[in-house]
């Protein structure tokens, strides 16, 4: 597979605009990051519906209020995973989280019953597995960027916290979720670059175009990257590679599962986002599988 100049220059053209909105969001504080990933949750889910009605039909006789409503459960599952540092009005976000989905839980079987004339059960499957693959994936990124938040709530919030520095001399994470979709982005470049030169095995049938060089070499070069920046910035070399690493192995099944869903649904991307770059789940499937390893890792074994 020969390089395409120009289709590298777009996607490189709109990567950078898309990295400082990113950057953005993620770096100024608890709430740009939370409002940024709101944003990505509904993009994500509105063309997770929109490929499940194109695989199948069936799921387009979903009521408004399951349409929506099942959208709004998943974002109070972002709400509960939210620190104490979230709060407006005195009201704590995790609280409202907790309570409006209860509400939600309620209410939703009993519309479904009222107002639904055919009730199936592959409706609420395909939604049910919307809230495992989008929902719990974005709550749990918050709760890893809630490692910091707890830590600076004692002592107020700093108008912009960067990641990596530490001058309370505590212990914090939040820069987990910048290293996880640095990552990502690492990775994809350094896959492409690779398989347009090397690449001659394709990996699956699911999506032809990537090669097994280009994603074990996306892989390696991710990795060594990392080792090079935690070198340099006096990071832990160790848990820095492994966390590169997890979010590139377990990216690549992400990025491979959105492939069959869009072979499934017929369409090439998921979405018009970005140029070169599709939709919301074209340009964050990697992320959405990766994050509750990582999360995982990090609750777990990160010490």
């Amino acid at each position: 597979m020969a390089l395409n100049k120009q289709v590298f220059k777009t996607r490189a053209l709109t990567a950078i605009i898309f990295a400082a909105v990113m950057l953005v969001g993620l770096l100024w504080n608890q709430w740009s990051f939370f409002i940024l990933f709101s944003v990505i949750h509904f993009g994500c889910w509105i063309e997770y519906q929109k490929l499940v009605a194109l695989i199948d039909p069936g799921y387009k006789e979903i009521t408004p209020f399951h349409k929506y409503g099942v959208m709004l459960a998943g974002w109070c599952l972002m709400l509960w995973f939210t620190s104490d540092a979230y709060q407006l009005f005195g009201l704590r976000l995790h609280e409202i989280g907790w309570w409006l989905g209860l509400i939600i839980a309620f209410l939703l079987p009993i519309t479904e019953l009222l107002f639904t004339k055919n009730i199936r059960l592959k409706n609420i499957a395909h939604s049910f597995f919307g809230l495992i693959y989008i929902s719990l994936s974005w709550g749990l990124i918050v709760d890893l960027y809630n490692h910091s938040i707890k830590i600076y709530y004692a002592n107020e919030l700093p108008p912009f916290p960067y990641g990596g520095f530490n001058p309370t001399g505590l212990e914090y994470r939040w820069d987990m979720p910048l290293l996880v979709i640095a990552a990502m982005w690492i990775n994809d470049t350094m896959a492409y670059i690779v398989g347009s030169f090397i690449g001659k095995r394709p990996l699956s049938k699911i999506s032809p175009k990537k090669t097994w060089e280009g994603t074990i070499g996306g892989i390696i070069l991710s990795i060594l990257i990392a080792v090079l920046i935690a070198i340099a910035a006096d990071f832990n070399i160790l848990q820095f590679a492994i966390t590169v690493a997890l979010a590139c192995i377990f990216g690549t099944f992400g990025d491979l599962l959105e492939s069959k869903l869009k072979r499934l649904a017929g369409v090439k991307d998921s979405g018009s986002l970005m140029p070169g770059h599709g939709g919301f789940l074209d340009r964050f499937d990697s992320l959405l599988i990766a994050v509750p390893f990582v999360w995982l890792y990090v609750k777990l074994l990160y010490r």
